[in-house]
């Protein structure tokens, strides 16, 4: 890996995803003072905790998780200006074009698409993986494990990530019943926000007319955004069982360990 002597605080980073866990992973590296960040997102992002999701700032043009700014940026000649005034960038890049013209010395994956949607090698002198779909040193230069347990935010240097479950996280003993998901495709449409309180059996939303109900007692954790396009069996929402409204709006233990995860990653080539 060929690499240009740089100040680590220099570092231009590109992470593909603005959603939860690349939200938790620009916050961290924000935090360490890695702070020139752009992300990249769908032009309708399909994040479901949006609260703690700086995809949101697509929609409000700023959005801030426990303290750190996201910004809209339209024009990447805006790009520095806002490097400049400690926000990192958001834009609508579904097809990553800003890692072209910004070359930027890291590109992290961190759509959680369980596959590999085209990311390679050649992207930046360090492009890192999370989760299934990547191979450390074929398609990028390392991986992060995503799947909660023992191995969770271990830096794969040789292999892949374990394959995808699909069972969601236990969270005071549920995994399944806790997600909420569209009964059909169409058009979601909630009266709920995220925080507030649902109880079990209790209509929460509804798709293409056909309603959607908890399963399970507790807060909305996570909604995708009213008046999104959904699909059959996609996941629409997320209701926590522990009924802190607080965990809401706050990030997530996975998510925080997939940021320092990323920061010994970059640390490991850079430092």
């Amino acid at each position: 890996m060929k690499l240009n002597n740089i100040k680590i605080r220099d570092l231009i980073i590109g992470i593909k995803g603005a959603g939860e866990q690349s939200s938790g992973i620009a916050w961290r590296l924000f935090q360490a003072n890695i702070q020139n960040l752009f992300m990249m997102e769908k032009n309708a992002p399909l994040a479901i905790r949006r609260s703690v999701s700086f995809c949101e700032a697509l929609y409000c043009n700023t959005k801030v998780v426990e303290g750190v700014t996201a910004e809209k940026i339209e024009d990447l000649n805006r790009i520095k200006s806002t490097w400049d005034r400690h926000h990192i960038a958001v834009l609508k890049d579904p097809k990553w074009d800003a890692i072209k013209k910004l070359s930027p010395h890291v590109v992290i994956d961190a759509t959680i698409a369980k596959k590999n949607l085209g990311t390679s090698l050649g992207e930046a002198p360090l492009v890192i993986g999370l989760g299934p779909g990547f191979e450390a040193g074929k398609d990028v230069h390392m991986v992060i494990e995503t799947h909660r347990g023992h191995n969770l935010g271990r830096v794969i240097y040789q292999g892949t990530a374990l394959t995808n479950t699909g069972i969601p996280g236990n969270i005071d003993g549920f995994t399944m019943e806790r997600i909420l998901r569209a009964p059909m495709g169409g058009t979601f449409e909630s009266e709920y926000d995220i925080g507030m309180a649902v109880t079990k059996g209790q209509v929460v939303a509804m798709v293409a007319g056909h309603p959607v109900t908890a399963k399970v007692s507790g807060v909305i954790r996570g909604l995708i955004k009213p008046g999104t396009r959904v699909g059959r069996g996609q996941k629409i929402g997320d209701i926590d069982p522990r009924g802190e409204v607080s965990f809401c709006h706050t990030l997530s233990d996975k998510s925080r360990a997939l940021g320092g995860a990323v920061l010994e990653a970059i640390l490991k080539i850079y430092n």
